[in-house]
């Protein structure tokens, strides 16, 4: 093991340590933290207006969403004042926006060590529990925001411009010596110029082990770059990168091809001859971290395919207000974030559980308190209680609070969307999304990236599917709904990302969902099925 490595463990081994601690006693951990915020809060203008003077005036804090709370962000950040915390605002994080308005996240000091203690705890777990790294070496996800640039929102800061950028202090310092990511990545604006840039930087970093991404369509996306680009690729970096992997680019057919699917090692050996061995192009890679959970499930399916001796591991919950859970290798699956963040949890009949008080098998609506400012904050994620690990329950994401799609009273929710997908014969497919059209006439697209049977065929089994819903049946009847449509294209999960992004959305933020809940627009639409026609 590099000895940097091994220095690194040791100075994260307190923080891993005080969790561990937590993990055994979660209801002390969470009653500490639930006091940490409360202090901040009643020093606070909000507190004041709240009249929080202690913790028996907890229910007075309202279960708020963004909107409820967006005009004292938006004072603080013109004013330059910090009026929900009283600690001082470092400045405004912009989030992905990819299931509606973005928002403006302030960070203070305490909110960013959070995020340096999940850190901490995680890569604890991996050195200690998982693949034997050597070099270390990662490669941190940076999610331009393509377009032209725009001027931004006057706040007290910058916002962050990478993932490593989550880290602050020496940790940030010791991590820069394991980055492979050159900083002008950021700075692009054009989609190409990007996915040029950085291939290269990947192809380049041979003994890369790590590769810290969010959405696995990103990483699939820039793969098939450097597949319809590795020709002109090995010719720019002929004098950079060894013979062999040069090769392997140009004559990608001399080497054996290795999956864990059975059928598409048969799909290689027949049509694939050209197609380029990741899994010996990165040798030393060990470890994919990504979404894996609810609509990445299959994203993060077909990683695993081309990566077969690579741990493919999901993130768990973290989002740009938090972090939330995290994924340990003994718990086999993610605890969460106790010491840092106060949660709690509301059930169907809107009754707040705390943590210690959740039942098993059971799936809740997440509610946070943390340490920038936001308060029994309804962040919309959905979760459920698996198992436990030591005294504290496993929580996995499930899907989003109001994921349904309702043209003209169809009333259709993601989890009926997700079941009739589970059944249809889409083994080929990664990546599944139904959106809801509302010209010329209502009606339903399936946007796949590929598949076996004809569009036509999977169009009529999913609207028998469809057709068990009372209100789609209905609708259809009433003829206010059209059939269902299914388009195929490999190009449609990259057109669906640089569209969304030239809104200022982050392109490897982007969640792709698997019901869209807002109808497609028309300009999207038409690049659509271009690029269906193409495929035909």
């Amino acid at each position: 093991m590099n000895l940097i490595i091994k220095l690194f463990s040791k100075l994260i081994e307190s923080a891993n340590h005080q969790f561990y601690q937590a993990l055994e006693n979660p209801q002390t951990a969470q009653k500490k933290v639930q006091n940490q915020i409360l202090k901040n809060l009643i020093k606070s203008d909000y507190g004041r207006y709240l009249r929080v003077k202690s913790i028996e005036d907890w229910h007075r804090i309202p279960i708020v969403e963004y909107h409820n709370i967006e005009n004292w962000i938006d004072t603080q950040n013109k004013d330059n004042t910090h009026l929900l915390t009283s600690e001082k605002v470092s400045f405004y994080e912009k989030t992905s926006g990819s299931s509606g308005t973005a928002k403006l996240i302030p960070y203070t000091k305490s909110l960013r060590r959070s995020f340096n203690q999940m850190f901490c705890v995680w890569a604890h777990d991996l050195i200690t529990h998982g693949p034997k790294f050597n070099t270390g070496k990662i490669y941190f996800c940076i999610s331009p925001q393509l377009g032209e640039e725009k001027q931004e929102i006057k706040s007290s800061s910058q916002s962050l411009q990478d993932d490593s950028e989550y880290l602050d202090g020496w940790l940030k310092r010791l991590m820069n010596n394991f980055l492979v990511s050159p900083p002008e990545l950021n700075k692009l604006r054009d989609a190409d110029k990007f996915k040029h840039q950085l291939a290269k930087t990947l192809l380049k970093s041979e003994n890369l082990e790590i590769i810290s991404i969010w959405s696995p369509t990103f990483l699939k996306v820039i793969l098939d770059y450097i597949q319809n680009n590795r020709k002109k690729l090995a010719f720019e970096l002929r004098n950079e990168i060894s013979a062999k992997r040069s090769l392997m680019l140009l004559q990608p057919n001399l080497f054996k091809q290795e999956s864990t699917n059975p059928k598409l090692n048969e799909l290689f050996e027949k049509i694939n001859t050209d197609r380029i061995p990741w899994n010996l192009l990165w040798k030393e890679l060990k470890l994919i971290s990504c979404w894996d959970s609810a609509n990445a499930a299959d994203g993060a399916d077909f990683l695993r395919s081309l990566f077969p001796n690579v741990l493919i591991q999901g993130k768990g919950l973290l989002a740009t207000e938090a972090p939330m859970t995290i994924p340990l290798i003994p718990a086999k699956g993610c605890v969460p974030l106790l010491n840092e963040v106060f949660f709690e949890f509301l059930d169907e009949s809107g009754f707040v559980y705390q943590l210690h008080e959740l039942k098993q098998g059971e799936t809740y609506e997440m509610i946070i308190s943390q340490k920038g400012g936001f308060y029994r904050y309804r962040i919309g994620d959905r979760v459920r209680f698996t198992h436990s690990y030591l005294n504290t329950p496993c929580l996995k994401f499930v899907g989003r609070h109001k994921e349904v799609s309702d043209l003209v009273g169809e009333k259709l929710h993601s989890e009926f969307i997700r079941d009739i997908l589970d059944k249809l014969n889409l083994d080929r497919s990664y990546f599944k999304s139904l959106v809801p059209v509302k010209y010329p006439k209502g009606h339903y697209i399936l946007l796949l990236d590929n598949a076996k049977q004809k569009p036509e065929e999977i169009a009529i089994q999913l609207e028998e599917e469809l057709q068990k819903s009372y209100h789609y049946g209905r609708a259809r009847l009433l003829g206010q709904l059209e059939p269902v449509k299914v388009m195929v294209s490999s190009q449609i999960p990259e057109i669906i990302s640089l569209y969304k992004s030239k809104s200022g959305k982050k392109w490897g933020d982007i969640k792709h969902d698997i019901l869209s809940t807002k109808p497609i627009e028309k300009e999207l639409l038409i690049e659509l099925e271009r690029a269906c026609l193409v495929n035909r």
